[in-house]
């Protein structure tokens, strides 16, 4: 999978916000990367310029490849409800966001690398797939082997975040996808709107 493996800082530089959550390093660095990066003297974008880094932002925040974000869109297209909602619904069901926004796992890599190594379950089924779309009522929980990994622990215990569609049971270390969460539940500072734009064209 050619997924992006470079610092994260610098992406984060480039769109103005810690899209991965607290960086130190953009704290010190809030500026554009490059040799220019503080010169503030740049050109106008174009509309096109802006709609397609809005996209690239949706897609580094979720760790979502081009092909995949396609299909996604594409799905979303065909439903019945506003295109760029459904679209970051879409992205907001994904197995590994959910683990992430439970607090399982500090990060949406780290929440992808858990599913991925089979620490997680789906209504008390293994699921080894990151991208595995839920739907409400599913339950969420860390495997019976893997509830004392450290790592786990120490998410958990960090974790101060709470959503309303989601529940979390932290005795059994499970929580329920209770319902797809609607926009304004969803705290990502991603413009959809812009990204709908550019697929329509």
């Amino acid at each position: 999978m050619a997924r992006y493996t470079g610092p994260k800082s610098k992406i984060a530089r480039k769109f103005g916000e810690a899209i991965f959550g607290d960086d130190k390093a953009f704290e010190k660095k809030n500026y554009p990367p490059g040799q220019h990066g503080n010169n503030r003297r740049r050109g106008k974008k174009s509309e096109y310029a802006i709609q397609l880094e809005e996209k690239q932002k949706a897609k580094y925040t979720y760790g979502i490849l081009e092909r995949q974000f396609r299909n996604l869109f594409a799905q979303a297209n065909r439903s019945k409800g506003v295109t760029g909602e459904v679209l970051l619904q879409l992205c907001e069901s994904r197995l590994d966001n959910v683990v992430y926004r439970m607090g399982i796992a500090p990060s949406r890599s780290a929440a992808r690398q858990l599913v991925s190594h089979r620490h997680i379950t789906v209504n008390g089924s293994l699921v080894n797939i990151p991208s595995y779309s839920l739907k409400a009522g599913d339950v969420v929980g860390v495997r019976e082997k893997s509830k004392s990994l450290q790592s786990i622990e120490e998410s958990l215990s960090s974790n101060s975040s709470v959503y309303e569609w989601i529940s979390w049971n932290a005795d059994k270390k499970e929580g329920t996808f209770v319902a797809v969460p609607e926009r304004l539940q969803i705290p990502e500072n991603i413009k959809e709107q812009l990204i709908v734009e550019l697929y329509s064209k």
